[in-house]
């Protein structure tokens, strides 16, 4: 039995899905009922915060898919590590024989935001004393279809990393790699770099965009001041923007911008292209924020 938290985010939706047509046993952990219940599966209710609720969800559960949300500081406390700590300490209690955990790429001590609160993660997994797979993946495509990306009001696409390349990837393989990881022997005790294809500049990807919209996006690049204030005056921390600033400079001086064949090792099959990402969700894309600016 598989307990897949983040069930309903951008990845676990896919998992779910991937899960279910192929029959395998499992339920979703979500804090949502009603969410719960638009998955069509089994699922408990219940929140990281609530350990009573962890090991509730746990009972009978073998391999757990550990994946939550939240890289911004509370009150100068990264709660994600925290809460995925709880996790794999529940899961241990529990006899849990593989954890399948998805962190980011670049994952390292002393780094910024997500890089580092997964980087501390990532070490109590591995000390843990249970089985682990880790996914590490380049940033998301899916970001350009929900408008969780930097946008104008005019619905430009808003970036400081110049012509630099990265190597996005659809959720829909990372959720591929993870359901192989946890059907079966591949992966104890690895890391795998997740990314789509091609790396593509975001110049390139407001093309893209444009001819699936039908209509013209444009990439707008501005310094990286003016983007710390733009953010700041939104009401986001300032500690906290310089950060994410001082991450997309990393993003302009090329850190995401290889490729690497995980997917095609894992899945079988190459990683979907950006073109291919936007006719699957071609529905979302033409009824969601970006159709209606």
């Amino acid at each position: 039995m598989i307990l897949v938290t983040g069930a309903t985010g951008s990845i676990g939706r896919h998992l779910v899905r991937r899960l279910r047509q192929e029959r395998v046993p499992f339920k979703a952990f979500v804090r949502d009922e009603h969410k719960g219940r638009a998955l069509g599966c089994d699922y408990v209710v219940g929140d990281f915060d609530d350990p009573d609720s962890l090991a509730t969800a746990l009972e009978g559960v073998d391999r757990l898919f550990l994946n939550t949300a939240g890289a911004e500081p509370v009150a100068g406390e990264q709660p994600m590590i925290r809460r995925q700590k709880t996790a794999i300490d529940a899961a241990a209690r529990a006899g849990v024989s593989k954890i399948v955990k998805v962190s980011v790429w670049h994952a390292r001590e002393g780094a910024l935001l997500a890089e580092g609160a997964h980087w501390h993660i990532e070490q109590h997994l591995k000390a843990s004393g249970v089985d682990w797979s880790v996914l590490q993946p380049s940033g998301f495509m899916q970001n350009f279809v929900t408008g969780t990306g930097a946008f104008t009001e005019d619905g430009d696409l808003v970036g400081t990393s110049g012509d630099a390349r990265v190597s996005y990837i659809d959720c829909h393989d990372i959720a591929a790699c993870a359901a192989v990881l946890l059907t079966g022997p591949r992966g104890g005790g690895e890391s795998f770099v997740l990314t789509g294809p091609e790396a593509l500049t975001h110049a390139e990807i407001a093309e893209k965009l444009s001819a699936a919209l039908g209509r013209t996006v444009r990439y707008v690049d501005v310094p990286p001041a003016r983007m710390a204030a733009t953010l700041k005056t939104q009401g986001l921390p300032p500690r906290f923007v310089d950060d994410v600033v001082q991450l997309w400079q990393e993003v302009a001086a090329g850190s995401l911008s290889a490729t690497t064949a995980a997917v095609d090792d894992l899945t079988g099959r190459p990683a979907r292209t950006f073109e291919e990402f936007l006719a699957g969700n071609r529905e979302t894309l033409l009824t969601g924020p970006l159709a209606r600016r």
